[in-house]
């Protein structure tokens, strides 16, 4: 099997009607540093992305909301994101970073805008392009709902 493309689960992660977004280590060897985007990532060997998602939430933020629902599967040639989303019914403050440079909360406004201030990297920071596209359409899919 030449050039398949990547599998990763990543996951929409609702708290108080803003979104919870990971700023990526700026570690020049890793896909998108810097740049802001969604938890999750890539499927192990024999993982589905229902059991990807859960691990790798606990791994990034030791945090797993109850209940995490499908939004959609985006496929490209080069990676299958497998998009998830769920509430986080715990205290911010009760989240831990296990992995990338910050975390954040953010509205719909500041995820139309593109990039977004980190309060450690003491600077504004891009949105990653498919991470801004995926979280927009999410939110028009939900614009019929409270919150969103």
């Amino acid at each position: 099997m030449e050039n398949q493309p990547v599998e990763v689960a990543i996951a929409i992660l609702l708290y108080q009607d803003k979104i919870l977004l990971q700023l990526r280590d700026n570690i020049p060897t890793i896909v998108h540093p810097g740049y802001w985007g969604m938890f999750g990532g890539h499927l192990e060997p024999n993982e589905n992305p229902d059991e990807t998602i859960l691990r790798e939430l606990g791994e990034e933020i030791g945090y797993v909301p109850p209940k995490m629902t499908i939004f959609r599967t985006f496929p490209s040639p080069e990676v299958i994101r497998h998009i998830y989303y769920g509430d986080v019914e715990c205290e911010f403050n009760q989240l831990i970073l296990g992995e990338g440079w910050d975390m954040g909360l953010w509205t719909p406004e500041d995820i139309k805008k593109g990039e977004l201030y980190s309060e450690k990297a003491g600077e504004v920071r891009p949105l990653g392009a498919i991470h801004q596209r995926i979280i927009m359409e999410f939110i028009q899919n939900r614009s019929q709902k409270p919150g969103f």
